[in-house]
């Protein structure tokens, strides 16, 4: 282990951790609007080719015609998120959108599908009174990674590959001064001097045992942030999308198979046949919203309608056709076939997957948080989405609010001098982490991810209530003490139970601040459903809930929600939660 004074150094005006969707947009507006800028980016994989923009299959929400308008996809987003939403941060998603896509397209070079007059195509999502998503095919996320990474190239950013983040670093007078990172292939640590740091790591999902993100997403961010001091907001708020491919052992299990074919006209059945969603909400069936339809599936399959891999089924072949099936969504016929299924010809299984967390880092909307200097963009950061985030508009939070933070992060770097970091905050940082690597004998963490993963699936999933999450947090505490006892052998090079070990402080972590705020919300509310509270109860939780840290325990906060834009619609049962019928019994 390195001590402070021997350290490695690298001195940058802005460092960027996380190079998905979000990284990479910040990365190419701060260079447009100062050129002269050092920047390095910090990626726990390949830069530009790894984390979950690249996996975006289905597209990104955009008003392009000038039949659709602005309020209505800003009324669309807010309905979605079930009007817990900071209504400036949507608003500004909405406002920005068009923008970026003119961006991607002249700057980066994306290529998106165009309709046969030549203008972009944009197709239907589930949620959204209007067809507003663009797209290039069903790979639209590798497009526009290419693309970004492309410019990466150009632009001649200090790329610091493999390399995860470990702390935001302050100095003497409690001021950002960087950050402490550690390069997985050689097993040291770096310290990284920033005049500004952009925190846009990405989600937490995979501490779920059915999960669709990239495996790298383990709520580092989130956990940098909350051990930082930010506030976090709607933690509870974790999004199960309704169509995760079944596929056993598979890394492909969970992958998502994307809201476009519902859009397109798939229907969902249960294993006795039936087109299910007719009891949930009638007059959207399977472009109903994530929240509903996974809800839905869940609840069938926990009735015992389900299949008997513990799933149900999705067909888009009836309604289009294998030779069309295939046309428009190759890269998911591809991955049906890879498991030995084919979308094109016959139903696939599929079940809710965890997939994308609304909550986050409290942020403005240029994305500064109550540190100076650090700011956060993308799915780190909460408020954008509310509730329930739509198809199509998280590549577009990220894309949106990256280039915002790249706008920041310029202007702050102008202003901000270089600090020297406390050593004797490094010092505590360089122990905590080498700590396993000199531990004989103690537990190694792959089975403590997996009972994790179990725990957070089973009592803090789709469907939670009182007792489940008082389960989920007794467990998340036991699991915290064995993972602070954690051994492993080395070498620190390429150490792959290591890295384990740091995913998973980093994973119970966060899964603490889940489970305590979803035990905190008694009611239900889009992607957070109490089977003890099953309504939304209006009148008293159209507030959000802050975590904060006191005294190293965790701190409860309530906000009010500011309708800033548009007072929410007087509620209904149907509308906003999945209500089965007395057949369909809960789980």
């Amino acid at each position: 282990m390195s001590s402070p004074d021997e350290l490695d150094r690298v001195d940058t005006d802005i460092a960027v951790i996380g190079s998905g969707g979000a990284g990479l947009m910040c990365v190419l507006r701060a260079k447009a609007r100062a050129p002269e800028l050092d920047i390095t980016v910090i990626s726990k994989g390949a830069v530009g080719r790894s984390g979950c923009t690249r996996m975006v299959q289905g597209g990104f929400n955009a008003v392009l015609n000038e039949d659709d308008s602005l309020d209505l996809h800003l009324l669309d987003t807010l309905d979605g998120g079930k009007y817990l939403n900071d209504q400036e941060l949507a608003a500004t998603l909405v406002r920005d959108a068009p923008k970026v896509i003119r961006e991607l397209e002249t700057r980066a070079g994306c290529f998106f599908d165009r309709a046969p007059d030549g203008r972009i195509h944009q197709k239907a999502f589930a949620g959204q009174r209007f067809d507003r998503t663009v797209h290039r095919g069903d790979l639209t996320g590798i497009e526009i990674m290419g693309r970004l990474r492309d410019q990466m190239l150009r632009l001649g950013v200090r790329e610091m590959e493999d390399v995860r983040a470990l702390e935001i670093v302050r100095d003497r007078a409690g001021e950002l001064a960087g950050l402490l990172v550690l390069d997985i292939r050689s097993g040291r640590p770096v310290l990284v001097r920033a005049r500004v740091v952009v925190v846009a790591t990405g989600g937490a999902a995979t501490m779920y045992k059915i999960s669709a993100p990239a495996r790298e997403k383990t709520g580092d961010g989130v956990a940098l942030c909350w051990r930082a001091g930010l506030d976090m907001r709607d933690m509870e708020m974790m999004q199960f999308h309704p169509t995760g491919l079944l596929a056993g052992r598979s890394r492909l299990n969970g992958a998502v198979l994307e809201e476009g074919l519902r859009g397109a006209g798939a229907h969902l059945y249960n294993a006795e046949g039936e087109r299910y969603m007719q009891r949930y909400d009638p007059e959207r069936m399977e472009r109903s919203t994530r929240d509903i339809v996974s809800r839905s599936s869940y609840l069938e399959i926990m009735a015992g309608r389900g299949t008997e891999a513990g799933g149900v089924l999705i067909d888009i072949s009836a309604a289009l056709g294998a030779e069309e099936v295939e046309r428009r969504f190759p890269g998911m016929v591809e991955r049906t076939r890879q498991i030995g299924e084919d979308l094109a010809r016959r139903p696939v299984p599929v079940s809710p997957t965890a997939h994308f967390h609304m909550g986050g880092a409290i942020i403005d909307q240029d994305c500064r948080t109550g540190i100076e200097g650090l700011l956060v963009a993308g799915e780190d950061a909460g408020g954008t989405h509310g509730a329930n985030r739509l198809g199509g508009n998280g590549v577009a939070e990220s894309t949106v609010f990256g280039a915002r933070s790249g706008d920041t992060a310029a202007e702050l770097a102008a202003t901000r001098d270089l600090r020297e970091p406390d050593t004797g905050q490094l010092g505590d940082i360089l122990r905590r982490v080498y700590a396993p690597l000199e531990r004989s004998g103690g537990e190694l963490p792959f089975g403590l991810t997996a009972e994790l993963k179990e725990l957070m699936w089973t009592d803090c999933g789709v469907v939670r209530d009182r007792a489940g999450l008082q389960r989920a947090l007794a467990g998340i505490d036991e699991l915290t003490e064995r993972v602070a006892k954690v051994g492993v052998p080395g070498p620190a090079e390429v150490n792959f139970a290591w890295q384990e070990a740091l995913d998973l402080v980093n994973q119970v972590q966060v899964a603490k601040l889940v489970a305590t705020s979803a035990l905190l919300r008694e009611e239900s509310r889009g992607a957070h459903f109490r089977s003890d509270f099953p309504d939304a109860d209006n009148d008293e939780w159209l507030r959000y809930v802050v975590l904060n840290r006191v005294d190293g325990e965790i701190g409860v906060d309530y906000r009010p929600v500011e309708f800033t834009r548009h007072e929410p619609p007087k509620p209904t049962a149907q509308a906003d939660q999945a209500e089965p019928t007395q057949q369909v019994g809960a789980p």
